[in-house]
C-alpha cells in the first residue's frame, strides 16, 4: 500500500496485488462530514415528534369517538375504560418483551408509573368517557385542546420555559376560546353544570402529566418500557375502582358490538400512549400537550357529520380561538429551536474547538 496525505483527511490509497489493481480516492473530511450530520439531525428531530404528534391526535380523536359509541351502546364508562387499557396494556407489553425492553421496576420507576397512570390514563380518561355521553363527543374532543396553554404555563412557573410574547399570546386566545365555548355550553337550556365542570378538570390532569413525565423521566429508560409500565398501572387503578359500591367491571361477552369497541380502543390506546411516550421524549411537554388540538381537528368533524351531533355553541368563534393559539405556541416552540450550523466554516471552529477542549 502507498499511502500519501496531501490535505487534512484525503488519502490515496494503491493496492496492488497478482490479482487485482485497487486504487482509491478517500475524502473524509471532519467538519463537512459535520455539517452534513448536523443538517440531517436537525431535520430528524422536528420531523419525528411532527409525526408522532399528527398520528397521536389523529387516534385521540378517533378514541373520543369510540367513547360516545360506547356509551350509546350502554357500556359504562368505567368498564368499557378498564377493558380497553387492559387490552392496550397487553399488546404493548408483548411488544416490550419482544423487543426486551420489559418495563424496570424501582421505587423511581412505581412511582413514575403510578402519577402518569393517574394524570394521564386513569383519572384523565374516565373523567372524559364519563362526561361524553352528557356533554357530547365534540365539546370534550375541544376542551381535550387545552393542555398546551396549562401545561405552557406551568412549564414558565417551574422554570421550563423561558417566556416568549408569542407563545404568551398563544395562551391568552385559546383560553379565551375555552371560555366562549364552556360559556355556550352553560347557557345552553339543557346545560349540565357539573358535567361541565367535570370535564373542564380532564385537561388539568393532563397538564400534570405531562410537566410531570418530562421532570421525573426516569434516566436511561426508554418510551417502550415506560408506557406500558404506565399502562399496567392504570389496569391496576381502575380494577380497583370496580370493587367500589356502585361499580363493577364485567366484561359484556354477549354483546358482539361492545367487544368490537373494546378491541378497537385497545388497539388505539396502545398506538396512541406509545406515540405518546415518544413524543414526550423528543417534543417536551408543551408540544406533546398539542395532542389534544390535533385530535380535535379529528374528533369534531367526526362527532357532527358521523355521529350526528349539534355543533356547541359559539363553536366558530371558540375553535378558531383555540387554533390561533396553538399555531402561535407552535410557532413559538419552532423559534425557540436551535438551528443548525449552515456556514462550513463555523462548523469547522466547532470541530477544532471540540478536538482542543476534548
Amino acid at each position: 500500500m502507498v499511502h500519501f496525505r496531501s490535505l487534512p483527511r484525503l488519502y490515496l490509497d494503491i493496492k496492488i496485488s497478482p490479482t487485482y489493481l485497487e486504487f482509491k480516492i478517500i475524502l473524509e473530511s471532519e467538519p463537512v462530514m459535520k455539517l452534513a450530520t448536523n443538517a440531517f439531525e436537525h431535520q430528524r428531530v422536528w420531523l419525528a415528534p411532527l409525526l408522532s404528534l399528527l398520528a397521536g391526535g389523529a387516534l385521540l380523536g378517533l378514541s373520543t369517538n369510540l367513547a360516545k359509541i360506547a356509551g350509546e351502546a350502554h357500556l359504562p364508562p368505567l368498564t368499557f375504560l378498564f377493558w380497553a387499557i387492559l387490552g392496550a396494556t397487553l399488546i404493548l407489553l408483548t411488544v416490550a418483551a419482544f423487543r426486551r425492553e420489559l418495563p424496570p421496576v424501582s421505587a423511581r420507576t412505581l412511582e413514575y408509573y403510578a402519577v402518569s397512570a393517574v394524570t394521564g390514563v386513569a383519572g384523565s380518561n374516565l373523567v372524559f368517557f364519563s362526561a361524553v355521553p352528557h356533554v357530547g363527543a365534540s365539546f370534550v374532543a375541544l376542551i381535550i385542546s387545552l393542555p398546551p396553554l396549562l401545561t405552557y404555563i406551568g412549564a414558565l412557573a417551574l422554570s421550563m420555559e423561558r417566556f416568549q410574547t408569542v407563545r404568551a399570546t398563544g395562551v391568552a386566545a385559546a383560553l379565551a376560546g375555552a371560555s366562549v365555548l364552556a360559556a355556550g355550553k352553560l347557557s345552553a337550556p339543557d346545560a349540565d353544570t357539573f358535567w361541565i365542570l367535570l370535564a373542564l378538570l380532564g385537561p388539568v390532569l393532563l397538564a400534570i402529566g405531562n410537566l410531570y413525565r418530562t421532570l421525573r423521566w426516569p434516566k436511561g429508560t426508554s418510551a417502550g418500557a415506560l408506557a406500558p409500565g404506565m399502562l399496567v398501572a392504570a389496569s391496576l387503578m381502575l380494577l380497583t375502582a370496580g370493587f367500589l359500591p356502585g361499580f363493577a367491571l364485567p366484561l359484556p361477552t354477549e354483546n358482539s358490538l361492545s367487544l368490537a369497541l373494546i378491541a378497537l380502543q385497545s388497539v388505539v390506546f396502545a398506538g396512541m400512549f406509545l406515540l405518546l411516550f415518544l413524543l414526550q421524549r423528543t417534543g417536551g411537554p408543551v408540544l406533546l400537550s398539542l395532542l389534544g388540538s390535533v385530535g380535535a381537528v379529528v374528533a369534531v368533524p367526526v362527532a357532527i357529520f358521523l355521529q350526528g351531533e349539534a355543533p356547541p355553541e359559539g363553536l366558530l368563534v371558540g375553535a378558531g380561538l383555540i387554533a390561533t393559539g396553538v399555531a402561535l405556541l407552535t410557532l413559538g416552540h419552532t423559534r425557540r429551536e436551535q438551528s443548525p450550523p449552515t456556514d462550513t466554516k463555523e462548523v469547522t471552529n466547532e470541530y477544532h474547538h471540540t478536538r482542543r477542549h476534548g
